[in-house]
């Protein structure tokens, strides 16, 4: 597990201790993870909203990070306060009928976007088929926020 820097921003601390907490929770209960898992899932689950609020690329999270995206989601008043405050409107999920593989190109870039929105990025929750797509820094597909 490693993260970019020790001055950076942090989902944690974006959502707030009653929010997070919640979040970390759902993903141990509905998704198995270890505590110290599903927080850093949590973690990254909010850098990745206010990241996709504003991002210039096509935000799309990878398979763990989608855990904590969706229990975000589930959190509709956290969720909608989070996409007003950031985004300015509420950004809706609309997968792809069908679903679909993740792009691994997208994901990666999500992953460099949220570095360079000053969050930290855990890379060992940024892999497509076993490719950490987040050490570099220079299930739906479509963009995240968009319809």
């Amino acid at each position: 597990m490693t993260a970019t820097a020790n001055d950076q921003k942090t989902g944690r601390a974006v959502a707030g201790e009653e929010l997070f907490e919640s979040l970390a929770h759902f993903v141990v209960i509905h998704n198995g993870q270890s505590s110290e898992r599903a927080e850093r899932i949590a973690d990254q689950a909010v850098a990745f909203l206010v990241t996709a609020a504003t991002a210039t690329v096509p935000m799309v999270p990878s398979g763990d990070v989608d855990f904590g995206l969706h229990a975000l989601i589930l959190h509709t008043k956290g969720y909608a306060g989070l996409c007003e405050k950031y985004a300015g409107r509420f950004l809706d999920h609309s997968p792809m009928p069908g679903g679909g593989a993740r792009d691994p190109e997208k994901v990666a870039a999500s992953a460099h976007a949220m570095k360079a929105a000053g969050f930290a990025v855990f890379d060992d929750l940024w892999t497509v088929n076993g490719a950490n797509l987040a050490q570099c820094d220079s299930d739906c597909g479509r963009p995240y926020g968009r319809a």
